[in-house]
């Protein structure tokens, strides 16, 4: 990517909300809105597979999430089922989870296949992604070493590449929250926006 696309993501304001109902998700923070410039690069490391924008796209969520970073015991990537991993190759939510200064704990698993959350029209989004992800505890994955951090974390925040209605990390919310994870947050490089869905998190 040019360095003018770089400069005008960077010029863009992140999007913070807080929500003191009882959703899954606490705190939200994405890099920027999913439009213009940014999803042009979200879209490169995605669907072209450019995992070399990773880095400097990591480095910019690292940035505008420090807030909802900050006490955070790991990082949760949203995870790919495995054929569409397998297919793409990577993913993208680990890509950028890696570069975010946070112990990276891969502790969901997805169990179905779903749709992709921006095909799919608003209302149909919640029951697309139900019972798709399954707690994976696993000590050893956590990084740098298992021995320094607690089998499950208390604080975590989810991180995916966009959030739209916010179904996708409230799954995965409930999933964390009912095998003992204390507090879940979210961080995502873009974040869809609209009025009707201002004031909720994800």
């Amino acid at each position: 990517m040019c360095a003018a696309c770089w400069a005008r993501v960077a010029a863009g304001p992140a999007i913070e909300v807080h929500d003191a109902a009882p959703h899954g998700v606490v705190w939200a923070v994405a890099a920027g809105d999913y439009e213009g410039r940014l999803k042009d690069i979200i879209h490169a490391l995605k669907y072209d597979r450019r995992r070399s924008i990773s880095p400097r796209l990591g480095a910019l969520m690292r940035e505008r999430g420090a807030a909802v970073l900050a006490g955070a015991d790991a990082v949760v990537p949203v995870p790919l089922h495995w054929q569409r991993e397998y297919r793409r190759g990577f993913n993208q939510a680990h890509e950028l989870a890696i570069h975010l200064g946070v112990p990276v704990a891969p502790l969901l698993r997805r169990v179905a296949s779903t749709r992709s959350q921006i095909e799919l029209p608003k209302d149909a989004r919640r029951a697309n992604v139900r019972d798709a992800f399954a707690f994976r505890p696993d000590p050893r994955s956590l990084i740098p070493d298992p021995r320094s951090l607690i089998p499950v974390p208390r604080i975590v925040v989810l991180i995916d590449d966009v959030a739209t209605t916010g179904a996708t990390l409230e799954s995965c919310a409930r999933v964390l929250l009912g095998s003992g994870v204390r507090e879940v947050r979210a961080l995502t490089a873009a974040r869809v926006v609209s009025a009707s869905r201002q004031g909720r998190p994800g």
